[in-house]
């Protein structure tokens, strides 16, 4: 095993689900005790309302919107472009905005619940380029995901860090969305100096750095590291510590990803209709176990395929368990190889924790890997199943992620040493 996996195969391991230690440790929670969902600055900090009629605001907003808010037992709850699991919503935004000529220059968080802005740090000769991309300066956008972790340890415990992962994969994919909308191309960054960021972005291991994307102009400049610390907020209402995660974290924030060429994905979506499918992005609860077409299937599949935009990656695996596909052998399938035939509705529910998503939908995927890097690799499995999310919504079938399997298990049933990382079912 190479030394720089060691930390992230270590946090896997002990975070394993099994049946016995589900029932040793059923997750059970005060939802009344529940932290707050959003970050806040004080009110004097200065704020820029989003504008959705000017392009720049619109391509930020569209990154984290409250697209859908419900009422469950008198609590609200509100939804988001960016899927959660446990609709937690432990990752927050924040977007140094450089060279646009209406909006100061500086570091701002996205205020998702307001739909603003707002100044936390103001540039002059320093910025985020020196932690993350040395040497260079960007005349546009740097987007900063982040987890507050105890939105998430609060129900999860120690297996957080992989939601707080795979959450943050997500919001890149959202990201990524609203950048398609907008006509900008984006670049995924995953190898940065995130602990140090951590400390000058004044986190205080309350909250950490796991993953940026670029958009704009890149000039051979050098930009210096921030000259004051910005002033620390906590992003809950309360606060639990949890020494395992915070250490883990750490461990895993310093392990160098493979590299690869960066290539832009290709896609054609129909604009107003991919903005719907956007907007509308729902998990499903539960499936009418009825069959998608054979086309459906097979495209969610061609665009899994597409270039993630990235130089820093680690393979990411796909396997499918057919259930309902119209035209095919039930089965598990590696990409489109059939592996082995059989009818495993009831296998897949009961690998997935007993949950009924995964034995009444049509297809469930399962992502694995053999990473160097695990952040790396847990947030590319949650950027890929935002873009199964997205493909699925825009054909007109459901779908939704299961962070929740016997680890053990189901890397026996698809015959495979390599780390489950993640499962997304789809269906009808």
């Amino acid at each position: 095993m190479p030394q720089s996996d060691v930390f992230g195969k270590a946090y896997h391991n002990a975070t394993k689900h099994s049946y016995l230690s589900v029932q040793v440790e059923p997750n059970y929670v005060d939802a009344s005790t529940q932290p707050s969902a959003f970050k806040v600055y004080p009110k004097f900090y200065r704020r820029v309302k989003l504008n959705l009629n000017n392009p720049i605001h619109s391509f930020i907003w569209l990154t984290s919107a409250v697209t859908f808010e419900k009422v469950y037992n008198s609590d609200s709850y509100k939804l988001r472009v960016n899927p959660s699991a446990g609709a937690l919503y432990p990752t927050e935004i924040y977007v140094q905005i450089r060279g646009m000529s209406e909006i100061v220059d500086g570091i701002y968080h996205l205020e998702v619940e307001n739909n603003c802005l707002t100044l936390i740090y103001e540039l002059i000769d320093d910025g985020l380029e020196s932690y993350i991309i040395p040497g260079k300066s960007i005349n546009g956008f740097i987007f900063l995901v982040s987890s507050v972790y105890y939105r998430s340890s609060w129900k999860y415990k120690q297996r957080s860090l992989r939601y707080c992962l795979l959450d943050s994969g997500h919001h890149l994919g959202a990201v990524a969305a609203s950048a398609y909308l907008h006509e900008r191309n984006i670049q995924l960054i995953f190898d940065f100096d995130k602990l140090t960021l951590n400390t000058d972005l004044g986190f205080e291991n309350k909250e950490f750095i796991t993953g940026c994307a670029i958009s704009g102009e890149l000039q051979e400049k050098q930009v210096r590291k921030l000259r004051l610390k910005v002033p620390f907020v906590c992003g809950t209402d309360y606060f639990e510590a949890n020494q395992f995660i915070e250490d883990s974290y750490q461990a895993t924030a310093v392990q160098p990803s493979r590299q690869q060429k960066l290539k832009q994905p290709k896609f054609n979506f129909e604009q107003d209709k991919f903005y719907q499918t956007i907007w509308n992005r729902r998990s499903i609860r539960c499936f009418r176990k009825e069959l998608i077409s054979q086309e459906h299937y097979l495209y969610v599949l061609q665009l899994l395929q597409q270039p993630i935009p990235t130089k820093q990656y680690e393979e990411i695996e796909l396997y499918s368990v057919v259930h309902r596909v119209e035209g095919m052998i039930s089965g598990l399938y590696k990409g489109v190889n059939l592996i082995k035939t059989g009818n495993f509705c009831e296998q897949t529910g009961y690998l997935c924790v007993n949950q009924a998503l995964a034995r009444d939908c049509a297809v469930v995927f399962f992502f694995v890997s053999e990473y160097t890097s695990y952040q790396t690799a847990m947030q590319l499995a949650g950027f890929l199943g935002q873009r199964i999310y997205l493909v699925s919504n825009y054909i007109g079938i459901q779908c939704s992620g299961i962070g929740a399997f016997y680890d053990d298990e189901t890397q026996q049933f698809l015959q495979t040493t390599k780390d489950v990382l993640y499962a997304m079912a789809i269906g009808i």
